[in-house]
């Protein structure tokens, strides 16, 4: 019986020890789509320096991931005219890694109108018409509501 009660008791104290373990544990750090999503809500917010924040520590978990560098290079744009090389730098990474990107082809279009070169803004316009197979997906629209307004302005 002693016997019994030792091994009840020494059973016990391993559970109390494991289950204190895992109350430990550190806690792991958020993972990059984690930051994605963080970015996506301070971005939402225009909170764009926060949204760069987290974009970039994404960016070092996930160097190729073309959501991360779009994402990056729409904080620069929104942020400041004068990060507009930065947003290009991130536009056309994400277009490297996946140049069926529609919201890069958007974006870049649309940075490219904010630095005056209609010419490019244009060609990635006939590439979204291309991806989309019409003229009537989201990013098309953008694009092009954007360029008719450029080119109202510049009359």
């Amino acid at each position: 019986m002693k016997l019994a009660i030792a091994a009840v008791l020494a059973l016990l104290g391993l559970a109390c020890s494991l289950q204190a373990g895992a109350v430990d544990k550190p806690t792991t750090s958020p993972s990059a789509q984690d930051r994605l999503q963080n970015a996506r809500g301070h971005i939402e917010a225009k909170r764009w320096n926060a949204a760069r924040v987290e974009l970039h520590i994404a960016e070092r978990d996930e160097p190729n991931n073309a959501d991360i560098h779009n994402l990056l290079g729409f904080a620069y744009r929104k942020q400041d005219r004068r990060d507009l090389p930065n947003a290009f730098k991130h536009y056309r990474r994400a277009l490297q890694l996946d140049p069926t990107h529609k919201g890069a082809h958007e974006y870049i279009g649309e940075a490219y109108l904010m630095d005056n070169q209609l010419a490019p803004a244009e060609n990635h316009l006939a590439e979204l018409e291309k991806l989309c197979g019409n003229r009537t997906c989201e990013e098309y629209r953008d694009l092009a509501d954007a360029i008719a307004k450029y080119k109202a302005e510049k009359r």
